[in-house]
This record gives structure tokens, C-alpha cells and sequence, in this order.
């Protein structure tokens, strides 16, 4: 940290004003000169933790996107079709059985057992080809876009969400005061709070498992130099299995998270993919971490986007891009 306050004193500054805004602007009472300006208060903390849980939704989906893109260089364009197909068969499991749980237990397997083939059937045969790598997942996910359409047609689903799981809750932040004094607290639906939770947890659990158990030490070995680890007599295709299955599972799972408090359709897989690519890029590819700030930036940007410049809304997590690939092209974060 000292070191990056010795090279980077102009940037650290920035962040450091930029902080304390931010913090005024979240727990202060707004003067009225302020909300003239840029709305009231309730509007830009819904707008900050929609960001912030949205962030968390793509992290799901890109966690898994950046171990098979970023740490295998495997390039996988049928990624958003695996959430999608996530969503739909989670829909159905909790119709069918009323276990929201259940559905997250068992469209993760069933996307991983997905994932198997996928590493196996085609990616085991084109390594290191990614433009091959790229038109097959792009056929690939024509095809399950073609197969979902005809077998849900083109209707929204919700998932529901446990009762447990529903109804709003209170947030210590003041949005306003009544003619009284009296502060008026922010609430915000309990199913965006236990899903950012969620992704909290996954994120922590994915960092520990790839940097500090001998199974992260081998997948990082395997990426690095896949000839020596095999000569050491560890079997590497194995390992490279089970972490595309993963990746691939993550994506389902995240499948159920985006349709339970948002919605599934025809077209979620090409939006989730696009926001998938544009985190991994903007984190740093391979990087959990990365991946997890990525997310939060994206989903920030998209969710202020579309509260104050709705018309330039999509063009903003792009220009963040072309900014981070201008100034940093390897990312935020590098790494593990």
C-alpha cells in the first residue's frame, strides 16, 4: 500500500477525495440546493446498491467466464447460454418443488455435467485455437438460443424467491427528513442483500481455494506450463476438466440468482455474455479479484447510466473499457 501511495500520489489523492464525496453523499442529510441538482436522495442510493447488487450478479456469471476465458484461455461464447439454460431449468425446479435452494444445488450440477461435455467434445481439440474456439461457441450458443426459444418460448419467467428471502428491509441510511425532524430510512428489497451476499461468499471462497489449497497451485501450474506439470505425473486434462465444469456450473447457478430477483428471456445470453467480457477485461483476466471489482464498476455504471443519462446508459460501461484498455491493457488486477 505505501508503495502505491509513493508511485501513484496524484491518483491516490483522487481516490481519496472521491472517497470521502462518497461517503458524504451516502450518509448525510442532502441539502435542498443539492437535490435541485441531482434528484433526491432515494433515488441515488437505490441507484448505489441496485449497482452494487447487479455488480454481484455479474460477478457470478464472470467468476466462472474468468477461469475458463482468463485463466484457461479457453474462449467460450456459449457462456450466456449457460446462464440462460440456467434460469429456465431453475424455473422449473422451483415450480415443480417450491426449493429455491434445491434449484441452485441442482442446475449447478446439471450445467457443470454440461460444462464436461463441452471441455471434452470440442474444447479438448482446439486448444490454443482460440478463433476456432470462438466461431464453434458462437454456433453453439445460435443453437441453444434456437433450442430455449422453441422449448420456453418467448415469455418472461421469475423465479420466486423464498419466502425468507422477500419483503423489504430497513437500511441505517437516511434518505430524508419529515417536516418533524423525524429521518426517513432507506429500504431495499431483502433479495438483492442475500444475493450480493451470496456472491460475497463465492468470491472469498473461489480466491482461498485458487491461492492457498494445492489444487489452485496445480490449476495455476497447468496454465503456466501444462508439459512440465504432466511430466511430474499430475493429470492435468483432469484438472482442467473440472475447473471448466465449474465454470460452467457457476454460470447456471448465477442463472438462478439473475432470475430471481431480475427476469429470464430470449436475449438475457447475449447481455450476460457482453457484461461477462467486458468485466473480465476491465478486472484483469484470471483474476478473482479483478473480477469482483470489474463487476461492482459495471454494474454501477449501467444502474447511475440509466438513473441520470438514460440515453447514453449502454454506451457507458463500453467507454469504461476503451478507457481501461488505453491505460491499462492487462486490467485492474493481474493474477490469482
Amino acid at each position: 500500500m505505501s508503495g502505491f501511495l509513493a508511485r501513484h500520489s496524484v491518483w491516490s489523492l483522487v481516490i481519496l477525495v472521491a472517497l470521502i464525496v462518497g461517503l458524504w453523499l451516502i450518509f448525510a442529510v442532502w441539502p435542498p440546493e443539492l437535490e435541485a441538482v441531482i434528484g433526491r436522495k432515494r433515488l441515488f442510493l437505490n441507484a448505489l446498491f441496485n449497482g452494487i447488487t447487479l455488480g454481484g450478479l455479474y460477478f457470478l456469471v464472470a467468476s466462472g467466464f474468468t477461469l475458463i476465458f482468463g485463466l484457461m484461455r479457453n474462449v467460450n461464447l456459449a457462456h450466456g447460454s449457460l446462464y440462460l439454460f440456467g434460469g429456465y431449468i431453475g424455473y422449473g425446479i422451483v415450480y415443480l418443488t417450491g426449493s429455491w435452494l434445491l434449484a441452485l444445488i441442482v442446475v449447478f450440477l446439471i450445467v457443470a455435467v454440461f460444462g464436461i461435455l463441452l471441455q471434452v467434445l470440442i474444447f479438448r481439440w482446439m486448444e490454443g485455437q482460440e478463433l476456432r474456439q470462438t466461431l464453434v461457441t458462437i454456433g453453439i450458443s445460435i443453437v441453444l438460443a434456437d433450442i430455449a426459444l422453441w422449448a420456453w418460448g418467448g415469455d418472461f419467467y421469475q423465479i420466486e424467491a423464498p419466502e425468507w428471502l422477500t419483503g423489504p428491509v430497513e437500511l441505517p441510511f437516511v434518505t430524508a427528513l419529515r417536516s418533524n425532524g423525524e429521518p426517513v430510512y432507506l429500504t431495499y428489497p431483502m433479495v438483492r442483500l442475500a444475493i450480493l451476499a451470496l456472491a460475497i461468499i463465492v468470491g472469498i471462497l473461489m480466491w482461498l481455494a485458487l491461492n492457498r489449497t494445492r489444487i489452485g497451485m496445480l490449476i495455476r501450474a497447468g496454465v503456466d506450463d501444462r508439459d512440465m506439470l504432466s511430466a511430474t505425473g499430475v493429470r492435468v486434462q483432469l484438472i482442467f476438466i473440472l475447473v471448466f465444469a465449474f465454470g460452467a456450473g457457476m454460470a447456471g447457478f448465477a442463472g438462478v440468482v439473475g432470475g430471481t430477483f431480475q427476469s429470464i428471456q430470449p436475449g438475457e445470453d447475449i447481455k450476460i455474455l457482453l457484461a461477462s467480457l467486458v468485466v473480465v477485461i476491465v478486472g484483469g483476466m484470471g483474476s478473482i479479484p479483478g473480477a469482483a471489482i470489474g463487476a461492482v464498476i459495471i454494474g454501477l455504471a449501467e444502474q447511475f447510466g440509466s438513473v441520470y443519462i438514460p440515453t447514453y446508459a449502454i454506451v457507458l460501461t463500453f467507454v469504461i473499457m476503451v478507457l481501461v484498455l488505453a491505460l491499462r491493457p492487462q486490467g485492474l488486477l493481474r493474477g490469482n
